[in-house]
């Protein structure tokens, strides 16, 4: 196959930042995607509508011209949080869920929830108004191996949550386990998950073999050899419980590379070109537009896009650092070649 031609996919999971990081980011998001859902995980973080407006409204003015491209806001869930604010984002046009960020789990998550049984009056707010529920499933205690605090998380609280709220659509966001995907495949059509290109192309000697490699450094981490294959089957399954979330996640590079260095692989610059590579290592590109294109906008309850966008088979080079006045970030795969370009 020479060309791949999709209907034109979103992302239902993406970290674009604010300020100078965000009109450095965001065209590499906005030429392949139609629409992202975006993270309100800022300092301080995004938690009422109001916010979320201000928030799109500098998203929006940081489009490229000529660029069509539809933020998808979301809200950060806090113990906090009200049910009129619930009610507020229900109706709101341009917020789409509430994010559950378990306190300290990754960047910015120290707002977060440390007691999920106390914001069980909110989740039911949340399934009463119709509006998802996006989860980071980890776990934070210290005592916790965190190669396990996924499946720890499913097994002490996301089971509850499901048991207790079976009318709630929840997102289990970016899986890297083997148990993530099968708890998603056992439960109702109101559960999905998204799955990250990094999930699907490296296991965890990307981190460690060879030298300590911090791009490749994300949470929740990666994991065996025998989760990326778990994860690879599900994405490419034709099941619509599972789509494209790159979880791209830009951080300057200094901050990456330094005696403690922050989580996320900005994977923006090739998202689709790497889903691609992934979906062709198992002779499924056929599943890549369900994927991409038709499973998160069912799920979302938004009409599905349009246009087009064409992918052909040619041999390019992941730029070594993507940079824009005093912005300096690295790319997933820096200077590693990628197999598909997106024309």
């Amino acid at each position: 196959m020479k060309t791949l031609t999709l209907t034109r996919p979103d992302d239902w999971h993406i970290h674009v930042r604010n300020g100078d990081v965000l009109k450095t980011v965001l065209p590499y998001t906005a030429r392949q995607f139609a629409r992202a859902i975006i993270m309100p995980n800022l300092k301080p973080p995004v938690t009422t509508v109001a916010q979320a407006s201000v928030y799109r409204d500098e998203i929006l003015q940081a489009i490229p011209e000529g660029m069509d491209f539809t933020p998808l806001m979301t809200l950060y869930l806090t113990a906090a949080t009200s049910e009129a604010e619930i009610k507020l984002a229900a109706e709101s046009e341009f917020v789409h869920a509430f994010k559950l960020y378990p306190a300290g789990a990754t960047t910015n998550s120290d707002a977060g929830v440390g007691n999920i049984q106390q914001i069980y009056p909110l989740l039911a707010a949340m399934q009463r108004y119709d509006i998802p529920l996006l989860v980071h499933g980890e776990v934070t205690d210290d005592d916790c191996d965190i190669f396990d605090r996924e499946r720890v998380f499913i097994e002490r609280h996301l089971q509850a949550v499901v048991n207790d709220f079976p009318d709630l659509r929840l997102v289990l966001e970016h899986v890297t386990t083997a148990e993530a995907v099968q708890f998603v495949e056992a439960a109702s059509a109101k559960v999905a998950a998204t799955i990250t290109p990094q999930h699907l192309l490296l296991n965890r000697n990307a981190i460690l073999a060879g030298g300590i490699r911090p791009h490749h450094y994300c949470l929740p981490v990666l994991k065996r050899e025998q989760h990326r294959l778990a994860l690879l089957k599900a994405a490419t399954s034709g099941n619509p419980k599972f789509f494209l979330g790159t979880d791209s996640a830009p951080h300057l590079t200094h901050l990456k590379e330094t005696s403690c260095g922050c989580a996320g692989c900005f994977s923006a610059p090739a998202a689709l070109e790497l889903y691609a590579e992934a979906f062709e290592q198992v002779g499924a590109l056929d599943k890549l537009e369900g994927f991409a294109s038709f499973f998160g906008a069912d799920f979302y309850r938004l009409p599905r896009n349009s246009g087009q966008v064409v992918l052909e088979k040619q041999q390019w080079q992941m730029p070594e650092i993507c940079t824009s006045g005093d912005v300096a970030i690295t790319p997933l795969f820096a200077g590693k070649d990628v197999t598909w370009k997106l024309l």
